[in-house]
């Protein structure tokens, strides 16, 4: 894209070359003007276009397209044609626009204001030169109306350029937070509000996902269901709120024990569901003793004096043939089991 870029520019400048030919062959410029002025402006855009080509552009800024060197340069050209160009000169008014135009999606708001300032004073510079120089070739008066012109047109164009660039930085602001909102709904859709962890719908995504994945490895998946025990009893004793404190400080404590590969999800009230990939039923097992001696030595006294917690446990092994949903309630059922045999323990549903 940045190649055709600069060969378009490259174009605009061989088609005046080729308008500044006929201007020769009818005797309204110089030869010699052209041929110095053809030299300059293509050798220039050369230099570009191969910059651009082999990647060199990349290492010149923070602007890989070069519009801001380009855009001078071509100023100084359309300078140059103006003041060897004859009775054709004021053309060259409208070539400077197209150039201020060229960088209008890209420039800043200042570096616009820089270029018409640049292009007006490459055309006043042209024709102060042509009036008042060595060897005048215009009149004063009618450089006069050109100026007076030119003025009129780059400070409307200036105008345009600056607004479009406040247009477009407000609809970049506006994206990015678009961005934002989106990243943010996405992790609401994912995320349980009160504990962090993923919830229910994010965590059954993610079992579908991992299963084929398990499958085509051959090893085993072990799901694991945790419930707080006598949670009940923690918010009839001391509220809603410290139950939900209890729950957020049991998700960071988990969270912390598991593997990088892990997932953890709170699948309903004091109910979480653990995934552990690749993870063999007896692996499992440590896995969630170690969490319980965590959770049952980990400090709550800061949520209420005196305050400690546990958990019961039941896990299961997702065979390669099975749906998830029958490993979870076998996991399900161990959980009951373990409820039975008195809480805080771990029991092992069979494959």
């Amino acid at each position: 894209m940045r190649a055709s870029q600069t060969l378009l520019a490259i174009g605009v400048f061989v088609v005046c070359a080729a308008v500044q030919g006929l201007a020769v062959a009818m005797g309204l410029m110089q030869a010699v003007d052209l041929a110095w002025l053809s030299a300059y402006t293509l050798s220039g855009s050369a230099v570009f276009y191969a910059l651009v080509r082999t990647g060199a552009n990349l290492r010149l800024g923070s602007d890989p397209s070069l519009t801001m060197p380009q855009s001078l340069f071509a100023i100084s050209s359309v300078s140059w044609s103006y003041a060897v160009t004859g009775p054709l000169r004021g053309a060259f008014v409208a070539v400077m626009l197209l150039v201020i135009l060229f960088g209008i999606f890209s420039l800043r708001p200042a570096q616009a204001r820089l270029l018409s300032v640049a292009g007006f004073g490459g055309l006043a510079a042209a024709m102060l030169w042509c009036t008042l120089g060595p060897t005048p070739r215009y009149p004063p008066r009618l450089e006069l109306l050109h100026g007076l012109l030119a003025a009129i047109v780059l400070g409307a164009t200036l105008v345009l350029v600056v607004r479009l660039g406040r247009m477009r930085a407000r609809l970049s602001a506006q994206k990015a937070e678009l961005t934002g909102a989106l990243a943010l709904n996405r992790e609401l859709a994912t995320r349980d509000m009160l504990t962090g962890l993923l919830n229910r719908r994010a965590m059954s995504e993610l079992l579908a996902q991992e299963q084929p994945r398990q499958r085509r490895a051959g090893g085993p998946m072990a799901l694991a269901l945790l419930d707080i025990d006598h949670f009940k009893r923690i918010n009839d004793r001391h509220g809603h709120l410290v139950g939900d404190a209890v729950l957020q400080h049991f998700a960071e404590l988990a969270r912390a024990e598991l593997r990088g590969g892990d997932a953890l999800a709170r699948w309903g009230g004091e109910e979480f569901l653990l995934l552990l990939p690749g993870t063999p039923l007896a692996a499992a097992e440590g896995v969630l003793r170690r969490l319980r001696e965590r959770i049952a030595s980990a400090d709550f006294s800061a949520i209420v004096p005196g305050l400690t917690v546990s958990f019961s446990g039941g896990v299961s092994v997702c065979s390669a043939e099975e749906v998830c949903e029958r490993a979870i309630e076998r996991a399900d059922q161990a959980l009951y089991r373990a409820k039975n045999a008195g809480r805080n323990c771990i029991e092992l549903a069979p494959g």
